[in-house]
């Protein structure tokens, strides 16, 4: 549901006319793929990079008030991609289990 509707996120700004329904299309088929294929939704946020480095060149950012917005966001977005080629693994699962062996490692104070 989010990677199709990143599909229209630059849809209010228009910056490239009528080509500007290209990528809604397209990434709403890569987000019903993406129902069972993580690497379909990877695929998706790397399109929705592609996007932004468009629109950031373009000169038309995904939010008019902040001109370097569609830089930051292709900065972000194949960061997302990466997790999702890995499979989606549970990120807080692991920062836990990280955590719990770290303190438990250490000696308490008391010892």
């Amino acid at each position: 549901m989010v990677l199709a509707g990143a599909g229209a996120a630059y849809l209010s700004g228009g910056g490239l006319g009528p080509a500007e329904f290209v990528l809604p299309i397209v990434m709403s088929y890569v987000a019903y793929r993406g129902l069972e294929s993580w690497t379909f939704i990877g695929i998706g946020w790397l399109l929705h990079t592609a996007w932004d480095v468009l629109h950031h060149l373009q000169g038309s950012p995904l939010l008019p008030f902040a001109g370097d917005s569609s830089f930051g966001c292709a900065i972000c977005d194949p960061v997302i991609a990466l997790w999702c080629f890995a499979g989606g693994p549970p990120v807080l699962g692991r920062l836990r289990a990280r955590l719990s062996r770290g303190t438990a490692a250490r000696p308490s104070p008391e010892s």
